[in-house]
């Protein structure tokens, strides 16, 4: 079970958008790929028969999953995530600092 998923809200630790907001778009091995987040130029080919334009496009680029973290709207701060068998035999996310179930 991944500690971050698609849909989370994260909080940016590290690196040039550090205490940045934003949504995970798509989880890719140990990297996400949040909201807004980490934008790139890239310059880009036209090419007709698709149809496309050439220029230059802003981009989200993958950033290490180790540099955010879970947001816990109780706290208003971003929060360390664990990981819970329930009596029920669920396993869930949890906050680290209350305790609180992430999943419902």
């Amino acid at each position: 079970m991944r500690k971050i998923k698609k849909g989370d809200q994260v909080v940016v630790l590290a690196g040039k958008d550090k205490g940045k907001q934003g949504t995970v778009l798509r989880v890719i091995d140990n990297k996400v790929i949040v909201e807004n987040i980490n934008i790139v130029k890239k310059h880009t080919k036209a090419n007709p028969q698709k149809g496309e334009q050439g220029g230059i496009l802003d981009k989200e680029m993958p950033i290490d999953a180790s540099n955010v973290a879970v947001y816990n709207p109780n706290t208003g701060k971003a929060d360390r995530v664990g990981i819970k068998i329930l009596e029920d035999g669920r396993k869930v996310r949890y906050f680290k600092s209350n305790g609180e179930v992430v999943d419902i």
